[in-house]
């Protein structure tokens, strides 16, 4: 291209320049666009994982300023060069590319990184050796629960993470409302509070929580969550309901925990706006993530106008799922407050130095389509379930299901290949593909985005399935976990301990390792600013 109608160049820089804008306070967004398993094996500590298999789903979210800094990150194959093409269509104007990728960073002398989550969970192993909170393992709380202890467990994880496996006895209590509701929950200070979460950094900030807070009771930290209670032999529950309600605390909780959060936030620098004041700043060229760190239930019943759902546990924990853009400002939406102070002091403790909080609710319900980098819909190529099904019944197409592995493995259409988007021209060999081509996937907008680029490797028709999977069930038919045809190693996700096949506890065994090694790794990487309030 050339004259007026030329793109902005993806620019190359090396190791060193990239260090140096870590340094500068400027915004940068550094994304690795590898698949989650590679990006997990070796990765830099701020990258944010975007893969180029779904990059017009993550970048949107991930970097919502599109005149940002953005560096590309890859294992040096290419991806950062085809992923800067992407972003350049969607109007991203100043955009970098690592050189030499992750290898060129460790040759430059830089620190690499396994693992999700990294800076989160760095951050609780910094929390727990600067103020020592309390912990009590496994065998120590299963006689405190079989002797009929004065006590309460209460588990720190979203509803679905808990609900899969428990410590008997627990109740579900996510992070940020654990300040909010513990004067119901344990309303005599002789009640021992026990915090707990799969691993370490949600047990670990949780118990802390509290502590800072200045409940009178006796609060400790479960060593080692759910993995700890299984590895030293002990059976969790499965399928438990035991939760909060969606419903406000009582009067006299919510009176104690807005004076102890508020005091938590002036220690930490957490500073409150109102609604003038975010509708200014969305005005102005700078980044601004505007989370509600509720619970989904309250989030989905009304709340902020343009508010994303980022309940305040799950910001803490995976920060990085959430904000691309380093020294970007963030705005924390809670209409009692409490849950917004104390996200807000972690975060602030987790060197965002621009953190606020706006008490305020709103009238918008549901779960608002999230934003997108093309179109979600190609008309002149839908499917819907039936046309498909007839398709398949008469043998006259082939359906490539691009949805996550672990997805596909829960249910697919039957007959249908598992392929990942970003590499289809390795998977279409190994496809038997017979009449029209049909891609689907969890709600049909991946199989939407990738049409034209299966239709340049493709001789034959090339159509979607309108609503994907989703629509596919909807309909009344089925999606089976049997006879997986899988023209691509899943490559696409990393795998919970828990989550493998087998090895579990060997690999949860070396999870809890790498946890505790990672304070080392941060203050040898140097990049990370965490701090404790004296």
């Amino acid at each position: 291209m050339s004259g007026g109608n030329a793109l902005p160049a993806v620019r190359p820089i090396p190791a060193a320049r990239l260090r140096a804008m870590l340094a500068d306070g400027g915004e940068l967004a550094l994304l690795d666009v590898r698949e989650e398993l590679a990006f997990s094996e070796s990765h830099l500590l701020l990258a944010r994982s975007a893969p180029l298999s779904r990059l017009e789903l993550r970048a949107p979210l991930l970097v919502p300023r599109r005149t940002a800094r953005v560096v590309l990150v890859d294992g040096g194959e290419g991806l950062a060069e085809r992923a800067g093409q992407v972003l350049l269509r969607h109007g991203y104007s100043d955009l970098h590319v690592l050189e030499g990728g992750t290898r060129g960073w460790a040759a430059a002398g830089h620190v690499l990184f396994s693992g999700v989550n990294v800076p989160s969970k760095a951050f609780g192993e910094v929390v727990e050796h600067a103020s020592g909170t309390p912990n009590v393992d496994a065998g120590e709380l299963k006689r405190m629960i079989e002797s009929g202890e004065d006590m309460v467990v209460l588990d720190s994880r979203p509803y679905d993470e808990f609900s899969r496996m428990s410590i008997p006895t627990a109740l579900n209590v996510p992070g940020a409302e654990l300040v909010l509701r513990i004067a119901d929950l344990a309303p005599s200070p002789g009640t021992t509070v026990v915090v707990n979460c799969a691993g370490r950094t949600r047990s670990i900030v949780g118990a802390q929580s509290l502590v800072d807070a200045g409940v009178p009771n006796k609060v400790m930290a479960l060593r080692n969550g759910t993995m700890g209670w299984t590895l030293a032999g002990l059976a969790p529950d499965h399928g438990s309901d035991r939760r909060i309600p969606a419903t406000p605390p009582s009067a006299r909780a919510l009176t104690w925990a807005k004076s102890a959060a508020g005091r938590v936030a002036e220690r930490t620098g957490v500073r409150r706006i109102d609604v003038g004041t975010l509708e200014r700043w969305r005005r102005e060229e700078r980044t601004l993530y505007v989370f509600d760190v509720r619970d989904p239930r309250e989030y989905a019943a009304g709340h902020f106008l343009g508010a994303v759902s980022a309940p305040g546990g799950q910001l803490v924990q995976a920060t990085d799922q959430y904000v691309g853009t380093l020294n970007s400002r963030i705005v924390l939406v809670d209409d009692l407050e409490v849950r917004a102070l104390m996200t807000g002091s972690w975060l602030r403790q987790m060197g965002w130095e621009d953190v606020f909080v706006l008490a305020a609710s709103g009238t918008e319900t549901g779960w608002p389509a999230p934003p997108l980098l093309g179109p979600a819909e190609q008309p002149d190529a839908r499917l819907d379930p039936a046309a498909l099904a007839a398709l398949v019944e008469a043998r006259e197409a082939t359906v490539i299901d691009l949805s996550l592995s672990r997805e596909y493995r829960k249910g697919h259409i039957p007959g249908a290949w598992f392929a990942i988007r970003s590499r289809l021209e390795r998977a279409m060999p190994g496809i038997d593909a017979r009449g029209t081509l049909v891609l689907t996937s969890e709600d049909g907008t991946l199989a939407a985005l990738a049409l034209d680029e299966m239709r340049a490797l493709a001789a034959t028709p090339v159509r979607y399935l309108g609503g994907g999977n989703a629509a596919w069930t909807a309909s009344g038919r089925v999606l089976t976990a049997e006879e997986p045809r899988l023209a691509d190693e899943p490559l696409d996700v990393w795998l919970k301990p828990y989550d493998r096949s087998g090895g579990q506890a060997a690999a949860m065994r070396e999870y809890l390792a790498w946890e505790i090694d990672l304070l080392q790794r941060i203050e040898r990487d140097g990049t990370c600013r965490f701090h404790r309030p004296e």
